[in-house]
């Protein structure tokens, strides 16, 4: 443990310890799932704001149908025979 109270890593064993690395061809088919994962996540982040501008426009569309219709008239009784 270090001054500001947090546990620090001894350097020399730091560097002697071996990480695993899987083969090329585990790594590349990482990358390939990771990609493809960024390409949806990216699709999805563009689509979003698009979607929600569209759902607003909807909204606003059916809320002015609602809220603006011609007032109704009496009728009279020549109308209604």
């Amino acid at each position: 443990i270090n001054v500001s109270g947090f546990a620090s890593v001894d350097m020399t064993a730091f560097k002697k310890y071996k990480f695993p690395i899987p083969p090329l061809e585990i790594q590349q088919e990482i990358v390939k799932i990771l990609d493809q994962f960024l390409a949806l996540t990216t699709d999805l982040l563009a689509g979003i704001p698009a979607e929600i501008k569209a759902r607003k426009k909807q909204y606003e569309y059916y809320r002015e149908k609602l809220l603006t219709f011609k007032p109704l008239t009496p009728l009279n009784n020549k109308e209604l025979a």
